[in-house]
């Protein structure tokens, strides 16, 4: 399986800043999801749904993708892992054409490579375009953050991987805190391996309920290089694509330092110091990565400063 084989995946779901988690069996929370500014919905059929509503959710699958698709937003879902619920589950939710299928406690390629092999069957079997849906296995231990890479690269149907936090800190026995610096170097290394293997790396959910405190999480992937963040809370949508829009002041200094950049390559200038810093072709490729990102967003009518209905 070569990398490249992973873009077109995941290259559909480039501009998606917010991936919200939906209770799979509420439908309260279906129809709060639909009116959330959260760009992608995942409905959630492991953690946030019992054992025995999983049946219920199942049901309200196809409806409720259908109910997100008209309100705007991408569709995704998270099944039970493969040895457990996760077969019925899939068999089930794939009527209704989930854009992506999240798989909660990957291990390895191994389990990759079985989703992906039920998925490509469960489209032949419902009339699906072969190869249309995508996948995004959730690193939730030690062992699979060693194996991010390789997760990535287990099949060209993965668009992204999803970091955890609760079960992630748990595996590595940290203690959570709403700062979360306790998983700051699996979040670095996570985003290495999904930027090598060419897929989206969304970052772990902030798992507090405070405003202030999810922006500041938000922030904090940012800096560290994340242009996509999961939400278990719909109030923290407005926030993170704010957050993960940039700014127009941003874009007025991105535009000012590729200009004056620009500028100086014309004169035979390899660098040239801006508000004395000096800039060089890095600092300039990521100006034009921030320009290309806002026109993307702006174009595709996803502004970051709408508040909430």
């Amino acid at each position: 399986m070569t990398v490249a084989a992973t873009t077109s995946a995941s290259d559909r779901f480039r501009l998606c800043r917010s991936w919200l988690f939906v209770e799979g069996a509420s439908e309260a929370a279906i129809a709060e999801a639909a009116a959330c500014p959260a760009d992608l919905l995942i409905h959630e059929l492991e953690d946030f749904t019992p054992p025995a509503r999983r049946p219920e959710a199942r049901a309200l699958a196809p409806a409720a993708y259908e109910r997100w698709r008209a309100a705007g937003k991408r569709v995704a879902v998270r099944v039970n892992p493969l040895d457990g619920d996760g077969m019925a589950d899939l068999k089930a939710v794939m009527r209704g054409r989930p854009e992506i299928v999240a798989l909660p406690k990957v291990s390895g390629p191994e389990d990759v490579i079985r989703l992906a092999d039920a998925v490509a069957a469960l489209e032949a079997a419902y009339d699906i375009p072969p190869g249309s849906t995508a996948l995004l296995p959730n690193i939730e231990s030690a062992r699979a953050l060693r194996l991010t890479f390789e997760i990535a690269t287990a099949s060209p149907r993965v668009a992204g991987c999803l970091m955890a936090s609760e079960d992630l800190a748990a595996d590595l026995g940290a203690e959570r805190g709403p700062d979360a610096a306790e998983l700051d170097h699996a979040r670095g290394r996570f985003l290495v391996d999904c930027v090598a293997a060419c897929v989206i790396a969304v970052d772990c959910p902030y798992t507090w309920r405070d405003a202030a405190g999810a922006e500041a999480d938000a922030y904090r992937a940012r800096r560290l290089g994340y242009a996509a963040k999961s939400l278990v809370d719909p109030a923290h949508a407005a926030a993170v694509n704010a957050v993960l829009t940039p700014a127009g002041h941003e874009v007025a200094e991105a535009e000012r330092l590729v200009a004056a950049f620009e500028a100086a390559r014309v004169r035979g200038e390899a660098r040239v110091m801006l508000d004395g810093i000096e800039v060089e072709l890095p600092r300039y490729g990521n100006a034009k990565r921030l320009l290309a990102r806002a026109a993307a967003l702006a174009s595709a009518g996803q502004s970051g400063h709408t508040p909430p209905p």
